[in-house]
């Protein structure tokens, strides 16, 4: 969503700005959002800007505090982002899989693969260069051109739902250059799997991605920056 577009309702274009910043870490998870402060910063009025925060509550991108007390940016607790994990990874491994079963079916785009082996070497120089910043963008580039792949909307829409909540806690736990190789490592064996048509070797490669390599690099996460509470 562009939130620039003079097309957008004023709380759409709120809401996507909004967005933005939560997303790049500019408001932080638990920082409080002073509603007089973020209109006049956005050049509106407070009731566009309350709607744009109920669709971000909608989203889990934001929480309600106590009576009187505003909305703030949500902070995950450990158990909640462990939950996110293990969905995402159900819905990692179907996606895998449908790719996998429309190359064996001859029906994968033409220059899919190519595209996405593509995305794989900017990560692995962005490893190589410790670009955590940049690797973490062709990162989401590349899972969003798996499910653009798979053309199975629903799928797209719930995992990108899933996404958005632990956005944050992802980009901490693919900060070190061995993290990034780990992760890109497991991003090629992905792709083998659907290039070889490999329904199964596929799905299950999707799975253990999110599962088993993202929580991992997660759970490490926790230990190196100290602060559990952050997620």
């Amino acid at each position: 969503m562009d939130a620039s577009s003079p097309s957008l309702p004023l709380s759409e274009r709120a809401r996507a700005a909004l967005e933005t910043r939560i997303l790049s870490g500019e408001l932080a998870p638990g920082t409080r959002l002073n509603e007089v402060a973020l209109a006049a910063q956005l050049g509106l009025s407070r009731g566009p800007l309350r709607e744009a925060l109920r669709g971000l509550e909608r989203d889990g991108l934001v929480t309600a505090g106590p009576a009187g007390q505003g909305m703030s940016v949500r902070r995950l607790d450990p158990e909640e982002m462990a939950e996110l994990y293990d969905m995402r990874a159900l819905l990692q491994g179907f996606i895998l899989a449908r790719l996998a079963q429309e190359q064996a079916a001859g029906r994968l785009a033409v220059g899919l693969l190519a595209g996405l082996r593509a995305r794989v070497a900017e990560m692995e120089a962005c490893a190589a260069l410790g670009d955590a910043a940049g690797y973490y963008a062709c990162n989401l580039a590349f899972h969003e051109a798996l499910h653009e792949g798979a053309a199975h909307r629903r799928a797209g829409m719930l995992y990108t739902s899933l996404l958005k909540e632990s956005h944050l806690v992802r980009q901490r736990s693919l900060a070190r250059p061995e993290q990034m190789r780990d992760s890109n490592a497991e991003h090629a064996r992905m792709l083998t799997a659907v290039a070889a048509g490999d329904v199964m070797q596929a799905r299950a490669l999707g799975e253990a991605h999110v599962a088993e390599g993202g929580k991992r690099r997660w759970l490490e996460s926790l230990v190196t920056t100290g602060h559990p509470s952050d997620c």
